[in-house]
């Protein structure tokens, strides 16, 4: 068996249009991870497993409707949720069985907010170490169009409708691993 790849979606604490009290647009400085979206797959697209680890945001504790609206996290959901530190620890209980060699994400987006998240709370899933994968970058590479690339776009060029609920970490998470298949990583993991 193969070392399973760690794919990471991360849904964020957002506005549509500018912070409260800011008087501009977010940056990943402003947000908070509410939920970490993993999923564990084979090379072929296969999930050996899948968690949704939810988040409770300490800064701006109260999710926008608009947040509420694109994630489907409720704000009960997040004010029950257990704190970042501590959701940093049930991830590395959870992949210790696992060791994955690497992690992955559509875009540089996930790997930025968790840097982010470390300066911020001082502590990191221990995977943030593994080397990341860009798999938006690695699905581009060797089709004709460069252009930026949405996961449902994605999934529409190969035939494949999006399952789940879009913006909801680990159904999006879930979405990347169907795409495998089509990905050349160059070795395998």
């Amino acid at each position: 068996m193969t070392t399973p790849l760690l794919i990471v979606d991360l849904e964020a604490t957002c506005w549509d249009g500018d912070v409260p009290g800011l008087n501009r647009r977010q940056t990943v400085d402003e947000m908070e991870v509410i939920e970490f979206g993993c999923v564990l797959a084979e090379a072929d697209g296969e999930v050996l497993d899948a968690k949704s680890f939810l988040v409770r945001p300490l800064q701006r504790p109260q999710l926008s409707d608009f947040c509420t609206e694109l994630t489907g996290i409720s704000q009960q959901q997040v004010a029950t949720a257990p704190v970042y530190a501590e959701v940093v620890h049930a991830i590395d209980d959870w992949l210790s069985a696992y060791a994955p060699v690497c992690w992955a994400s559509w875009g540089e987006y996930d790997r930025r907010q968790l840097e982010a998240e470390q300066q911020r709370h001082g502590c990191s899933p221990n995977f943030l170490a593994l080397p990341h994968k860009n798999l938006k970058q690695l699905w581009c590479e060797g089709r004709a169009s460069k252009r930026r690339s949405s996961l449902p776009t994605a999934l529409a060029f190969h035939g494949l409708a999006f399952e789940g609920r879009y913006h909801r970490g680990v159904d999006d998470a879930r979405n990347m691993a169907r795409l495998l298949p089509f990905i050349r990583f160059g070795y395998t993991f």
